[in-house]
Order: structure tokens, then sequence, then C-alpha cells
């Protein structure tokens, strides 16, 4: 499945470079708080619910067979967290991932590969997912989609932005991607 299915399942498409100023996410739009697992979380205009995902442990340790859980804040009901459904997690939001070596993960969303995310044991002593931001790896924070007009099967996407933070400066980084 290509990059442009993965996102039109769920109201989303392709992803490609360019330049552009630099704009915030939209005032409305909640940010997740509350979850020391959180790494990071992915919104889109049609709503407030908000993706997120977390570093998935078991007995204490990362889970090796499932180190991101990925899951709904919905919080244009009630702001009560739901699982993806099938669709959603085979197809579009669900995470693949790779073993690297010991604390570290090569990631990626299951239907897009281009997109290359890494999930680290930091100096910090913290897990984070990494990603190109910019042309420097950064930690991801953020994913943010601007759709306009379009369907649910094949949405009008204007831009998708990447928001992070540059780990050597600790200075927070975005860059715009458009479709």
């Amino acid at each position: 499945m290509n990059f442009r299915n993965f996102f039109s399942v769920l109201g989303i498409v392709t992803i490609q470079l360019i330049s552009g100023s630099l704009q915030a996410q939209p005032a409305n739009f909640p940010v997740p708080s509350g979850n020391g697992n959180q790494l990071f979380f992915l919104q889109r205009t049609p709503n407030v619910n908000t993706i997120v995902c977390e570093l998935n442990y078991k007995d204490g340790k990362v889970d090796p067979s499932e180190p991101v859980h990925v899951f709904w804040i919905r919080y244009g009901e009630k702001g009560q967290r739901q699982e993806l459904n099938y669709i959603q997690r085979t197809f579009a939001y669900g995470i693949k991932h790779r073993k690297i070596s010991e604390n570290q993960y090569e990631l990626n969303f299951i239907s897009y590969k281009k997109l290359k995310m890494y999930l680290l044991l930091a100096a910090d002593g913290k897990f984070h997912v990494y990603s190109m931001i910019n042309k420097k790896m950064c930690i991801l924070n953020r994913m943010y989609l601007e759709i306009r007009g379009g369907t649910f099967w094949s949405p009008n996407v204007e831009y998708v932005e990447l928001s992070g933070t540059d780990p050597a400066l600790n200075q927070p980084v975005k860059e715009k991607l458009k479709i």
C-alpha cells in the first residue's frame, strides 16, 4: 500500500517535502498530557480527535513484540481513550517496527515505509522517537495534517507539519511537508 492509501483510509494522503512558513497547530486543538509514556501524537483538521503513540512496556521493559502502542484520544466525544480499530491499525496508523539493537528500533507507519522514525534510549535516560526534521535527526513530538475539502476516501491534504525538538540545541523545530 502506498502512502496515499495509508492516509486516504482515514482522511489523510501522501507527504512530500516543501518549504514554507511555519504555522502553529490551531489553538482549539488540545494537547495530550498526563501520559508519561507518550512519545508523539498526530492531529488533523477534520476534528480534534488525536492519535497518540506511546512507549509500550511489558514486565518493566520495552515490549520487543510491540514497542509502540497507538491509540485515539476522542476529544470530539468525551475525551476518552479508544483503541484503533482493525482498519486503522492494519492500513493506516499501526506502527511497524524492526529491532536494530538493545533499546533501538526502526519504526514506520504500517503502510508507509518512507517516513523513517527511530525509537531510541537517549542520553537523558528516556526513550524518544527521532525522525528527520529540516534535514536533521530530531525528537518527534507532533504530526499535524491540514486537510481542506475532499471526501473521507479522497481528502485534499494541503500539508503535513512535523514538530519536534533539536536534541543538540534543545530548541523547537518544525518542517512543513506539502502534498
